[in-house]
């Protein structure tokens, strides 16, 4: 798996993927919390709060973990690599759990300096210190889980095409569905709004983000992005 995790991750750094992602994740969140007057604008918030970055972040993620995972498997079967790699002392699980941190690592790096926006917060709040370090952290912890089930729907999308734009669309079709689906249907049942919410992403990672870390939302992360992985290493076995 190892070998793997770092063939991956060297090739996100050998084009111009890892940039890309990382540039644009910081650029549009910078834009949308610190320069455009909009509803997400920190420095117009009257008061020192950086939820509007945990309540966006999610949105952005829903299009650049596609982007990052989309050529995963596409590329491999595509370019007939992936009886190359299969025939290598490796088993399915190595093969699939390598591409997955590769990609959850590049993640990670992307996330990492935008903690320069709670350095931020955290000088503006008057007085100085006054931010919600327990709402901070659990949000922090949620988009990580968040970000590893949007990665483990990427690699499963990256498996249905030897196309990576079509497995880029499904990879954003799925997400989008199961972050914000559930909400929308839900609105439609009334006494079982609640239930169904809780089918969803969205419902959790508010939950995490609220800095009370609730076993079953953990569990609900892990499950999904577990499920993701056995499918995707399952599609491995029939190829």
């Amino acid at each position: 798996m190892k070998a793997i995790l770092k063939k991956e991750f060297n090739s996100f750094f050998a084009s111009p993927i890892a940039y890309l992602v990382i540039g644009v994740f910081l650029l549009i969140n910078g834009l949308f919390l610190f320069v455009f007057n909009d509803d997400f604008n920190i420095l117009n918030a009257g008061f020192a709060d950086i939820s509007p970055f945990f309540y966006f972040a999610p949105w952005v993620f829903l299009f650049l973990i596609p982007a990052i995972t989309m050529k995963s498997f596409a590329d491999e079967f595509n370019n007939g690599t992936i009886e190359l790699l299969k025939t290598k002392p490796l088993s399915d699980w190595q093969i699939v759990l390598g591409k997955f941190w590769a990609s959850l690592l590049l993640v990670l790096i992307a996330i990492i300096p935008t903690f320069i926006y709670v350095y931020t917060v955290y000088k503006l709040g008057n007085p100085i210190g006054n931010i919600d370090f327990g709402s901070t952290i659990g949000s922090y912890i949620g988009l990580l889980f968040l970000a590893s089930t949007y990665t483990a729907i990427g690699l499963f999308t990256s498996t249905l095409s030897k196309n990576q734009i079509v497995a880029f669309i499904l990879g954003v079709f799925i997400t989008f569905f199961l972050f914000y689906g559930f909400d929308a249907i839900a609105t439609s049942f009334g006494d079982y709004s609640l239930t169904i919410q809780k089918i969803g992403i969205n419902e959790h990672f508010k939950s995490i983000s609220r800095g009370v870390i609730d076993t079953r939302d953990l569990l609900y992360f892990l499950s999904v992005t577990f499920f993701f992985l056995f499918i995707t290493k399952s599609r491995l076995d029939h190829e």
